[in-house]
């Protein structure tokens, strides 16, 4: 049977954008396929109101931390202009005794306190320098020392300010965790790989640049859902109301629920992994203000994290006309709150969750709601994966499965919730289907561990 493409890839978030542009780069022909009429899946950027309006948080650590996103951002010349990806000014502060303490999660921060007592701190330099020791490897979680550890056993064994004040803030307002449900090891591997926040950087342009440069390059057909993905002689078939597709292989970059409901037929391997990869639900709502606003002592800071002991429906606030100029028209403000995992879970479905998350803004942001000129609020079911330690479990048969003609991207490829993990599991993915279509050239890395020695 002939077929339609080479590779079909289902998404055109960056997981399944960077995936195709790899596979387009080795000669192969591929089409996305993308539910939605944009590209960018969770990091889609609104403009409306003369606003760049992120539906997430988008932040770059230097290229140590994230080389596999970095490696595209040079090959698609997004850095040729310096200013093109700026650095966040301000990046963190944590809510304290009423106001915003700067210089979380920097140096800095441990001379100025960034809300932390002087034996927090201290625990805080312990834990730095047991992790660079023990460099909990963020491609695979189930190697790291902390093993099938829950989130919450991590966390007691840190000084109470430096659990209740940073750390646990972090996991909630950032990945939407709850400590009992997840596991530990993807939380320190990413604290380990993100660095400091002195360093962390932004797109200008939006948290889309990314995708939008690389959906230039590509085959996307936008508004064209997939339902089922299916063996079909010689390689798949990619059911759609829009028309069905048949290619020689498929890359399903979604989040791992709708990849487990549209390839029905996985091998048990797959099977097992996707149904344990959870997620948490993220509720975002974003505020177009008639002039900036910033918490009290955030100065031009760009997020503050809100302890659970402060508000337990609000998780972050975002001074996001901080975030470089260039996001709203002078003189007006764009904030965003982020829920926290019980907020989000209240509220996901709310008609009035932006009232209502604004409303208990108010004490983190005085005279906000008499300042707002537009709200959106942005809601997604799969936020970000929440691995439990079962996932860790069922992680390493997936990992070593043999190169097949439908695989996967996304973040919860390596349970590393951000968009590194993304990019990172484009580039895995692109080399196991050409592995799987006979190309020679592919990298060693589709070569799954157990067959090729440890």
């Amino acid at each position: 049977m002939s077929t339609d493409t080479d590779v079909a890839v289902v998404g055109a978030g960056p997981a399944g954008l960077a995936a195709a542009y790899h596979l387009a780069r080795a000669g192969r022909t591929v089409r996305v396929l993308e539910a939605a009429e944009a590209v960018g899946g969770r990091m889609r950027t609104l403009r409306e109101h003369g606003c760049l309006i992120d539906t997430g948080a988008e932040m770059l650590p230097p290229a140590a931390g994230y080389p596999a996103t970095w490696r595209l951002i040079r090959e698609l010349g997004l850095d040729a202009d310096p200013r093109a990806v700026p650095r966040v000014r301000g990046a963190l502060s944590v809510w304290h005794a009423g106001r915003a303490r700067p210089n979380a999660g920097r140096p800095l921060g441990l001379l100025t306190g960034a809300g932390l007592g002087a034996a927090a701190r201290a625990d805080l330099v312990r834990l730095q320098l047991h992790l660079a020791r023990t460099r909990p490897d963020p491609e695979h979680p189930e190697r790291c020392p902390q093993g099938e550890q829950t989130l919450a056993a991590f966390l007691r064994g840190r000084h109470p300010e430096l659990r209740d004040r940073l750390l646990a803030p972090l996991a909630a307002g950032f990945f939407g965790w709850d400590p009992e449900r997840t596991a530990a090891a993807p939380f320190a591997a990413h604290l380990a790989s993100a660095g400091s926040t002195a360093g962390w950087r932004t797109y200008r342009d939006g948290m889309d640049t990314l995708a939008r440069a690389l959906a230039d390059r590509l085959d996307v057909a936008t508004g064209h859902p997939v339902t089922e993905v299916a063996a079909a002689p010689g390689g798949v078939r990619l059911d759609s109301p829009a028309g069905a597709l048949t290619a020689r292989a498929a890359v399903l970059a979604v989040p791992a629920p709708v990849a487990a409901r549209l390839h029905p037929g996985a091998p048990p391997a797959e099977r097992d992994y996707l149904a344990a990869c959870r997620y948490a639900p993220m509720l975002r709502v974003s505020l177009v203000l008639d002039r900036p606003l910033s918490p009290p002592g955030a100065r031009r800071g760009f997020a503050t994290l809100l302890p659970a002991g402060e508000d337990p429906l609000l998780g972050v606030v975002t001074a996001d006309h901080n975030k470089h100029p260039g996001r709203v028209p002078a003189g007006r403000g764009l904030v965003s709150l982020v829920a926290s995992p019980a907020g989000a879970a209240e509220l996901l479905d709310a008609p009035d969750a932006a009232d209502r998350l604004a409303a208990r803004a108010e004490r983190f942001l005085p005279g906000l709601t008499g300042r707002i000129r537009a709200a959106r609020a942005h809601r997604f079911r799969h936020g970000l994966p929440a691995p439990g330690p079962d996932a860790l479990r069922a992680r390493p048969a997936f990992a070593d499965r043999p190169p097949a003609a439908v695989d996967y991207a996304g973040d919860w490829v390596a349970l590393r919730p951000c968009s590194e993990g993304a990019v990172s599991s484009a580039a895995l993915a692109a080399d196991r289907v050409l592995a799987f279509l006979g190309d020679r050239d592919a990298r060693t890395a589709t070569v799954p561990a157990a067959r090729r020695g440890r």
